[in-house]
């Protein structure tokens, strides 16, 4: 596991030295940070939760989350490496930071991208079958870039996917900032899953401000929230097998590129970060 090896502040420009690397970013706006929202009606027992609130340029708790790493497109020929140095996945101002880059990066075994990111998960630390499932997150923006906060069964590793199931609490991909995904994904699905859209008004962008994206998932029934929105239901009879009657794992990733979002191109800014300011799981 990387250290912090020092950190340098520099007049208005962050300059932050984290592993030998230093990272040029904005100067931090405390406006910027998202006010807490208030927790779920009392039926619901928070029972897990990571607030992020470690050292600036610290890793995330490893008693939390494990990494995917990789450069082998993921199934949908993505573009990314996802690597766990904290250049791509770090804690800042009481967030977690995954940031995706634009760089030549030569992975384990030769694979080589020109883009960098991370995908963290809980898989073998905590999973849960049931309960409302939210996090408060500011995407980030731009062509090829796909930011997401799902879940897969944990049985992944023994049946394989889809038969495990997924649920995507939201997917959003650049060329749409105003547009998000719910979906779950199984068994003899249609492609798309079965999904759920739920589109911003008057223009506004996901990028611009945090949201609550959460799902409260029932043994008949998943509902699909974007803050307190509830635009999508998905109940047994709905899909062609029920498959989420099981324990799911969380993750937070950001692609780049893909089948789905296409290649970034000549109006894609670089780096994009994902600011995620907490994670909670409640039981009824």
């Amino acid at each position: 596991m990387l250290r912090i090896k020092g950190r340098l502040q520099v007049g208005l420009l962050g300059l932050t030295l984290i592993g030998g690397v230093c990272l040029l970013h904005p100067a931090f706006d405390p406006g910027s940070l998202p006010l807490r929202d208030p927790s779920p009606k009392a039926a619901w027992k928070l029972v897990w939760s990571d607030e992020f609130s470690g050292p600036d340029g610290s890793a995330p708790d490893s008693s939390k989350w494990t990494y995917d790493i990789g450069g082998n497109g993921w199934g949908n020929h993505e573009l990314e490496y996802y690597t766990s140095r904290r250049q791509n996945v770090h804690l800042e101002h009481g967030m977690l930071a995954i940031r995706a880059l634009r760089e030549s990066y030569t992975g384990p075994g030769g694979v080589h991208r020109d883009y960098t990111s991370a995908r963290l998960k809980t898989q073998g630390l905590f999973e849960q079958a049931y309960g409302r499932f939210e996090a408060r997150i500011k995407i980030p923006y731009g062509q090829g870039l796909w930011p997401a906060f799902w879940m897969l069964g944990a049985d992944v590793g023994k049946v394989g996917w889809p038969r495990c199931g997924e649920i995507d609490i939201f997917e959003n991909i650049g060329r749409e900032p105003s547009v998000i995904h719910g979906s779950l994904h199984g068994p003899n699905f249609p492609p798309q899953g079965a999904t759920g859209i739920y589109t911003l008004p008057n223009g506004e962008r996901f990028a611009d401000r945090f949201y609550v994206f959460a799902i409260e998932w029932e043994p008949e029934v998943v509902r699909f929230y974007a803050d307190r929105h509830l635009y999508k239901t998905v109940r047994r009879g709905d899909v062609p097998v029920w498959v989420f009657d099981h324990p799911y794992f969380i993750l937070l990733n950001v692609a780049v590129g893909g089948d789905w979002p296409g290649d970034p191109d000549a109006t894609t800014v670089f780096p994009q970060t994902m600011l995620v300011d907490y994670v909670r799981v409640y039981r009824r």
